[in-house]
């Protein structure tokens, strides 16, 4: 059974995998996922709209006061809703191994261009329109940097983001480009293991090390969370052992470190306890989902609620806040809140249909098209 998990027939499994048991469950959605995926948008919009500004802690304000006294409650609960983020990269983890097993490379490219490009590039067109049409809240780029942003490629070249939140996509770049020598390889539980070790070890020791270009390619900042990701998965597809809560618990301690550094270099509004407390409930949940626990919640809805998670994150920021800073003299501070995060939830809902479905639909028939005159032209060769 053993080597049937690793697709090895006729050798001995090394030491590293006799924890795997044969492959447990392959199939059917988790719903509960894009429930999940979801929230974490609402929690990150809800952070960027509420939660990012207090008297003692001034940073960039939308309103013309801080929102600490302006609605105290809401700003209490807001000002934790970055760590949606750290919930995204985790749950990337786990749904980017769970797609991506028995795949090819090829395949997995083509995945993940049709899935990232379509919504991003009507965001950064909308975005940018916004930021015209509201002007003095965000500073404009120049058209060559909006059109590098196109790419999804511009923080390896020094240009600025069109939105601020474009950041993480160059974490989950890095992410798929690591991942993908894994694919080449064929996924297997020894293999996604090792990766784990491997990547966490070289995370940890490439800062230390003060090289730049393997931190650039290790994610220090990011990888124990997908590392999280990935070995939650292996728990739902081969069963729990104690090397996967090993690595798990290792993600955990070094998660909360990162979220400590992050509070104190960049979001300042909230605090440890309280955001390792969300950090480990929300792990705990993962490992519920992982050993089947959430099997049994099938709402279709669910599934439309996660195809809006990716638009909604990607036009939410830059242009909400500066309709914000626009508006916020003419209604309820709530009230104002609750109605830009429905319209941009109904904008991400028609990205979605009218955009991200037939784009990609487009792309996956070219991009197959163009991988089989390659292969012709190799076979010809």
């Amino acid at each position: 059974m053993l080597e049937r998990a690793e697709g090895r027939s006729g050798r001995p499994l090394p030491p590293l995998a006799v924890a795997a048991p044969a492959g447990k469950r392959t199939g059917g959605r988790l719903y509960v996922i894009d429930g999940i995926r979801l929230l974490a948008a609402l929690m990150v919009a809800a952070h960027h709209y509420a939660g990012t500004w207090r008297a003692d802690r001034p940073g960039n304000p939308i309103w013309d006061r801080p929102v600490s006294e302006i609605m105290p409650t809401v700003f209490r609960v807001a000002s934790y809703g970055w760590i949606g983020v750290e919930i995204f990269f985790v749950i990337s983890g786990f749904v980017i191994c769970m797609s991506c097993w028995g795949r090819t490379p090829r395949q997995f490219f083509i995945s993940r261009v049709i899935r990232l490009y379509p919504a991003y590039w009507f965001a950064v067109a909308f975005t940018t329109a916004v930021l015209i049409a509201v002007p003095g809240v965000w500073e404009r780029l120049r058209l060559r940097e909006v059109l590098l942003n196109l790419t999804m490629l511009q923080s390896g070249s020094g240009v600025a983001n069109v939105d601020g939140v474009y950041w993480t996509l160059w974490s989950e770049l890095r992410f798929y480009l690591l991942f993908l020598v894994v694919v080449a390889m064929g996924l297997t539980y020894r293999r996604v293991v090792l990766f784990c070790c491997v990547w966490g070890a070289v995370a940890m020791l490439a800062p230390v090390a003060d090289l730049r270009l393997l931190e650039l390619v290790a994610n220090p900042d990011g990888a124990w969370y997908f590392i999280a990701g990935l070995a939650l998965y292996l728990m739902h597809r081969f069963g729990q052992d104690l090397l996967l809560w090993g690595i798990l618990a290792m993600a955990w301690l070094m998660g909360q470190m990162e979220l400590g550094k992050r509070i104190e270099e960049v979001e300042r509004v909230s605090g440890w306890r309280g955001s390792v407390a969300i950090f480990t409930v929300f792990l705990l949940f993962m490992v519920a989902v992982a050993l089947g626990h959430t099997d049994r919640v099938r709402w279709r809805w669910l599934v439309t609620a996660g195809a809006l998670t990716y638009p909604l994150y990607l036009v939410h920021y830059a242009a909400g806040t500066a309709l914000i800073a626009r508006l916020h003299g003419t209604m309820d501070a709530r009230l104002l809140i609750a109605l830009i995060i429905t319209g941009f939830l109904l904008l991400s809902y028609l990205v979605h249909r009218f955009v991200e479905r037939p784009v990609s639909r487009l792309l996956k028939k070219g991009l197959d098209t163009s991988f089989a005159r390659l292969r012709a032209a190799e076979n010809r060769a």
